[in-house]
């Protein structure tokens, strides 16, 4: 008999880890937003594209830092969760 280590997983922890590892992904990718605004000039412009359209309109930088603040925090407790 083989005394090899097979590890068997359920199909739900495989979803579990792509599911963790693509929210990290966006947390990472969300990080890097959050710097750059940060180390703007204060009167810098900000463009913020409109869902589902690639039309651009000019944004507040303070708001923009924000909302990308408030997604971040959503996404770490999300990740949280999981």
């Amino acid at each position: 008999m083989s005394s090899k280590n097979i590890q068997r997983t359920e199909p739900g922890a495989q979803e579990e880890r792509a599911q963790k590892k693509e929210l990290n992904k966006k947390i990472t990718e969300q990080k890097i937003v959050v710097e750059e605004l940060s180390n703007w000039k204060k009167n810098s412009r900000v463009y913020t594209q409109q869902p589902n359209s690639n039309i651009f309109f000019l944004a507040d930088k303070g708001e923009t830092l924000s909302a990308c603040k408030k997604d971040l925090d959503n996404m770490r407790k999300e990740y949280q969760d999981i």
